[in-house]
């Protein structure tokens, strides 16, 4: 019986930490939307990587959120839809996929809506406060269009 509540025991830690970890990437999809910069930034860790739209490797935080600030400055409305595939957890290290399709609409022409349908491919790490971070994250963009209202 101890085997079979140990066993409890260790499934039961496991998916704590999967939903810890799903928790940081709809946390990063959802404060990007509100445009929460300090919540977003909460979601990496101070050494963390990304490579987004632009290709271009980005290498630290603050480097991340600059980047996002920027290119989401003209945007009057954000919705990233976001599914958690797979969570992979080794010790302190994870690996994630998630599926990813974002609404945006630029303030200047509010009738059109850039469509992105990607991937995230996302690395993260249990820091030392237990909080899971995206140590790496990378979009794979697989369609990108504008629909217009009309």
């Amino acid at each position: 019986m101890r085997a079979i509540d140990a066993d409890l025991g260790s499934s039961l830690r496991a998916l704590i930490e999967k939903e810890a970890i799903e928790q940081t990437l709809l946390r990063y999809a959802s404060s990007i939307d509100v445009k929460d910069w300090e919540t977003l930034g909460n979601t990496f860790c101070a050494d963390g990587a990304a490579t987004l739209a632009s290709g271009e490797v980005l290498r630290g935080r603050d480097v991340i959120l600059d980047y996002i600030r920027t290119a989401t400055a003209g945007r009057a409305w954000q919705h990233h839809l976001i599914n958690v595939y797979h969570v992979d957890i080794d010790g302190d290290e994870a690996s994630a996929l998630t599926y990813h399709t974002s609404h945006q609409v630029a303030a200047e022409d509010p009738d059109r809506a850039l469509v992105l349908v990607a991937r995230y491919h996302d690395r993260l790490r249990r820091e030392a406060d237990g909080a899971w971070r995206i140590s790496e994250k990378v979009l794979e963009v697989g369609w990108r269009e504008e629909r217009s209202r009309r």
